[in-house]
């Protein structure tokens, strides 16, 4: 079986296998390895080794264009395969700028209605997704569903896989119950095409469980995920990164309801069985790593939470770069586990290099960067620096009444915070006045908002949907 007949449930897997025999057959025959590039990059990207994907993906671009011109269409496939490797290593304006030239070049002759088209608009609108534009990124894909649902139906495998992947920018707009109702949908619509053991259905199973997991509803998290972890062992086995994801989700589910040995259970065995797998630096092993420093975190042993951080960061830096949302990620969860160790010098350090990177990467009003501004204020907070404290929160809570409104969750933790620090400095007037606002009992006081730390769950939602968006 070649590798484009492989299906993309087994892909993940066959890729890492196969590296080893690319490599001794770029060293035995170069030449001959030149001719396989377009396999070779597959195999890397699959294989999450993104750097290596990005090399041969330029030297398809280059060959392209020198032997076809820059118009043909194999030149802007190629080029959409160098998109999505931008887009893999984090580079994602990149990725926009290159997704924008093919989709202008491919309109013109194929048209704004060509299926062709709309695939380069879904990888330009995950990418907007994954740059924090989520407002850009569900505008395009209102309207690739739109004109999926017109082309090919509203049962049609794209036409769902479209409502999933809008489905996935409602949860980062946190409009769940948008998501839930999408999800639905797409889930008895799959069910009855498909069957209820699909690999498709259970991927939509788990996706549901997410935003269920979202809206605060755990049980019936807890429910979905148990199906779909029962049904990928008996259908793919319990090695198969498909189940080892449904492992990790469950764990989360778990790490919700407070059971965190539970958690930590099964994320020792994900560990394992990746780094068995996968090897020690794939990006899954190197998540199933911090999610399991996360359930620590949780059980407040910090110093095996650390022991995981520390590894994780090195890691990303050396394979993703400093810039990486994936990295400035790991910064942050290791901040906040010195935090708990007392730390707060260090967790400083990380926190400023986070805000930096992010404020230059993503842009001021990004839910991360403002996720960054908050924590980096309660580090100035917990040291004393209360003046400090105070400019950050000011900020964050002008940013989230802005987008988000004065009702939204994330707002009001804001102005709690700012609550505080306002009572910490001895500013009565201010602090009642944001006290009436959001009318909190004084009790809520004393506590100061909680960093962030990644979810599995999450990164299963975001990023299967948007990986298969890449590979339809």
């Amino acid at each position: 079986m070649c590798i484009t007949e492989i299906p993309y449930n087994e892909i993940e897997l066959a890729s890492v296998q196969l590296i080893p025999h690319i490599v001794l057959l770029k060293g035995v025959n170069p030449d001959r390895g030149a001719d396989f590039r377009n396999a070779f990059w597959n195999i890397y990207h699959n294989a999450g080794k993104f750097q290596d994907a990005q090399g041969i993906a330029q030297q398809v671009v280059e060959k392209s264009r020198l032997l076809l011109g820059e118009d043909h269409q194999n030149t802007l496939l190629a080029m959409g395969d160098l998109a999505q490797t931008y887009w893999g290593i984090g580079e994602f304006q990149k990725a926009i700028d290159l997704n924008v030239l093919v989709l202008e070049k491919g309109t013109n002759f194929l048209g704004e209605d060509n299926l062709e088209t709309l695939f380069v608009i879904n990888n330009l609108a995950s990418t907007y997704h994954d740059l924090g534009q989520f407002q850009k990124a569900k505008k395009l894909k209102v309207l690739v569903l739109e004109k999926r649902t017109k082309i090919l139906g509203e049962d049609h495998p794209d036409t769902l896989f479209s409502m999933g992947n809008l489905a996935s920018t409602y949860h980062k707009l946190e409009e769940f119950q948008k998501a839930k109702e999408l999800e639905v949908l797409v889930l008895e619509k799959h069910t009855k095409i498909l069957g209820e053991d699909h690999p498709h259905i259970l991927l939509v199973m788990g996706n549901l469980a997410s935003t269920y997991s979202d809206l605060g509803e755990f049980w019936k998290a807890k429910e979905l995920e148990v199906l779909v972890l029962e049904k990928r062992t008996k259908l793919l086995g319990e090695d198969h990164p498909d189940t080892l994801f449904a492992i990790g989700n469950l764990a989360r589910t778990y790490s919700n309801l407070g059971e965190l040995q539970k958690a930590m259970e099964l994320e020792v065995l994900v560990l394992e069985k990746r780094r068995k797998l996968l090897g020690k630096d794939h990006p899954d092993t190197l998540l199933a790593m911090g999610n399991l420093a996360s359930t620590y975190h949780g059980m407040s042993e910090f110093q095996k939470a650390e022991e995981l951080e520390v590894p994780v960061l090195e890691k990303r830096r050396k394979l993703l770069g400093v810039d990486h949302p994936d990295t400035l990620l790991a910064m942050g969860n290791l901040a906040s586990t010195y935090h708990g160790m007392s730390k707060f010098q260090k967790a400083e350090e990380l926190e400023v290099q986070v805000l930096e990177k992010r404020r230059k990467l993503l842009g001021v009003d990004h839910p991360d960067t403002l996720r960054a501004m908050a924590n980096l204020a309660f580090t100035h907070y917990t040291l004393g620096d209360l003046n400090k404290a105070l400019g950050l929160g000011v900020e964050v809570l002008q940013k989230r009444r802005q987008l988000l409104g004065d009702k939204h969750p994330h707002t009001i933790h804001a102005m709690e915070n700012l609550v505080k620090t306002y009572q910490k400095l001895g500013k009565q007037g201010e602090m009642e006045e944001l006290k009436q606002l959001i009318r909190i009992p004084r009790s809520h006081c004393s506590v100061y908002i909680t960093l962030e730390y990644w979810c599995l769950c999450t990164y299963e939602h975001i990023f299967l949907v948007s990986y298969l968006l890449f590979l339809e």
